[in-house]
């Protein structure tokens, strides 16, 4: 698949209901504009998107029912956060008692067009077909519905994007003359959707609803505090707004706001569970929980069995050092449990991006700018440097040698709390082609999962380290503490937990 498909996104949702929900939390004090609270949330989001950010308000009493704001750049840069006046403008102009939000990131060629940035509105005459949605996640079989679609005729793209694909799908579905179903709107869409695809929707007749797709690739919870509904990808996005009973949605579960009242309903029937391992490794937030696993927990967790593993002698003269900020937990757990100091002997610049969710155009000047290395703590000493994963090793390599060079280091051996990237993610996380990633020439014809030692030695000669060790696929369930069939591992096994998942793969093969 072409590699401007690829954008792992975060959405949000808020809705003032009409009356308190039977099952949320003491009242929070009731906010002049809803969605005045929407870029707040956004910005807790960030982590999953720097490129664009954008939200859709819902007034009622508004000529413009539905009415959008997006921008490219950060949530501080698109709601002009920094500047008082332009901010308070923008939210008086989008008030509502409903919203929806997103932050986005992508590939070159699209980093700078407003067009791709979400939510995406589509305008009618009639209230429920004039609509907004965000959309998070990636559909595997984006090609074909693409070519489905417009061997219709009359049909026309002017994105290259699944979003669109999506909005039109929901477009037809939502036609006719009567209001339909929301639920079995969805419904009909999860039967021909094959992928990742959380989606939060609003339209102009005041319905909202957040959906979570049946095999529940990306995280997505719910809470209510009185009368106000909060939905995230992330738990901390909620937390910090002030809801205390978050819930978490099951795959294939939507909350539905309908006529100012809240519901949960099954829109489909789950599949078999395949949530991406990589959220807990690297792009969740640290703070947050999925399905009731906490982040922070699962790293620490991957330290220590990294620890386990380690058969490098430990002695005086070694330090931990995690690559800031994503394995400082694995980090901690890991030094604890081999009995070196963990230190901070790589400061990260907090004026540089992901470099992994960055265009590829700015990623290479990045990573020589990302870290500055502390030369008082790693001279002479041997350093065992751990990291959250390894997917295209520019960055790696880079710090790497900035550790031998101006830090001074006598060896660097290197922990990675993940398993070897060897594949292709199909359902939102941008690494899109076998060329691109770091594992796959050194992987055997008939890899499993766990490398081998020789492939081990070929890895830590391209890095130029001492030694290298990877978090073994088979201890990823123990790692998360969940179940190792309910992950999607499409990435470090090449098996995908769907049907156009692994001829994707094989297509790339």
């Amino acid at each position: 698949m072409k590699d401007d498909l690829k954008h792992e996104c975060g959405l949000a949702a808020l809705y003032w209901l009409d009356e308190p929900y039977e099952k949320g939390g003491a009242a929070l004090e009731e906010p002049e504009n809803v969605a005045g609270l929407m870029p707040s949330m956004l910005l807790d989001l960030q982590n999953r998107g720097q490129l664009a950010s954008g939200m859709t308000s819902y007034e009622p009493d508004r000529r413009q029912i539905l009415h959008t704001f997006k921008d490219v750049g950060t949530v501080s840069e698109g709601f002009r956060m920094s500047h008082t006046g332009k901010h308070a403008s923008i939210l008086e102009e989008y008030t509502g008692r409903a919203a929806i939000g997103h932050t986005r990131y992508a590939t070159s060629g699209e980093e700078d067009d407003v067009r791709y940035a979400q939510p995406f509105e589509r305008q009618h005459g009639r209230v429920w077909k004039w609509f907004s949605l965000a959309f998070n996640g990636n559909l595997a079989n984006y090609t074909h519905l693409r070519e489905r679609l417009l061997s219709k005729r009359g049909y026309h793209f002017t994105l290259n994007t699944d979003t669109e694909i999506i909005m039109h799908t929901l477009a037809y579905r939502l036609r006719g003359e009567r209001m339909p179903n929301l639920a079995k709107v969805m419904g009909g869409l999860a039967r021909d959707f094959d992928g990742a695809f959380n989606i939060a929707f609003l339209d102009a007749a005041g319905r909202m609803f957040v959906s979570r797709d049946p095999t529940g690739y990306r995280p997505l919870c719910w809470a209510v505090q009185g009368r106000l509904f909060g939905a995230a990808n992330e738990s901390t996005a909620l937390l910090n707004l002030g809801f205390t009973d978050i819930h978490h949605l099951q795959p294939g579960e939507m909350a539905i706001v309908e006529e100012g009242q809240l519901r949960i309903e099954q829109y489909a029937k789950p599949e078999k569970p395949a949530c991406c391992f990589f959220e807990w490794v690297y792009f969740s937030n640290v703070a947050s929980e999925i399905d009731g696993q906490g982040v922070y927990q699962s790293r620490a967790r991957a330290g220590r069995i990294l620890a386990e593993m380690e058969d490098e002698e430990i002695g005086d003269d070694c330090i931990v050092v995690p690559v800031p900020d994503t394995a400082k937990a694995a980090a901690d757990a890991y030094a604890f449990h081999v009995g070196a100091p963990c230190m901070e002997g790589v400061i990260r610049n907090r004026y540089v991006g992901r470099t992994f969710i960055q265009p590829v155009s700015t990623r290479e000047k990045s990573a020589k700018s990302k870290y500055t290395t502390v030369r008082s703590l790693m001279q002479g000493q041997r350093v065992f440097l751990v990291e959250d994963s390894i997917v295209r090793s520019l960055t790696l390599k880079t710090l790497i040698q900035q550790i031998r060079v101006n830090g001074g280091a006598a060896e660097v051996h290197v922990r990675v709390a993940c398993p070897p990237i060897v594949g292709p993610c199909f359902y939102g996380i941008n690494m899109s082609t076998v060329g691109e990633l770091f594992a796959p020439p050194f992987a055997p014809t008939r890899y499993k999962g766990d490398p081998t030692q020789q492939m081990l030695k070929k890895m830590a000669r391209s890095l130029k380290v001492d030694t290298l060790k990877y978090l073994p696929t088979s201890a990823l369930g123990d790692a998360i503490n969940v179940p190792q069939e309910s992950l999607c591992r499409g990435c470090v096994t090449g098996k995908y937990p769907s049907s156009w998942g692994n001829r994707m793969y094989r297509r790339l093969s």
